[in-house]
């Protein structure tokens, strides 16, 4: 399966469309599929998958959404999957942003795009600069002691 990884940065444009890194455009063309799937994430970002991953979400009777808690587990499928939709590339290699998305993800001009794994965020420039100030720096010396990769 293929993983996203990196970081970059990349301006909406003034239609409120975003490019998207090649090494993402080609593993949705090595897919064979047209769209992503674009929906709000957790922190206050966009969630983007390819359409196989977004398929190993929904595998096993959505195994990877089951909770402890029956009203927390369908609060969060609302979240999800009631903010989702489909996103098309356009010939240029750009997604079109909805303007709920981009009010969830208080996206403006200056976005940065985060690949981590299974999925690849869409964060606003400015609640990533502060996310990662706040929750991934002071954590570095912790992450060290907790993960030998």
């Amino acid at each position: 399966m293929p993983a996203f990884y990196g970081i970059t940065q990349y301006r909406l444009d003034p239609k409120n469309r975003l490019f998207l890194p090649a090494a993402f455009r080609a593993a949705l063309k090595k897919e064979k599929g047209g769209h992503f799937m674009l929906t709000t994430g957790l922190n206050g970002c966009l969630y983007l998958f390819l359409p196989s991953q977004w398929e190993a979400l929904l595998a096993n009777n959505m195994q990877a959404f089951r909770g402890a808690n029956p009203e927390q587990e369908r609060a969060f499928k609302r979240f999800f999957f009631g903010n989702a939709q489909e996103a098309q590339v356009d010939s240029a290699g750009r997604i079109l942003l909805s303007a709920i998305q981009r009010q969830y993800a208080a996206l403006e001009r200056e976005t940065v795009i985060v690949g981590v794994g299974n999925k690849a965020e869409i964060w606003s420039d400015k609640r990533w600069h502060k996310y990662n100030d706040e929750a991934i720096k002071p954590n570095e010396a912790r992450f060290s002691k907790i993960y030998d990769i």
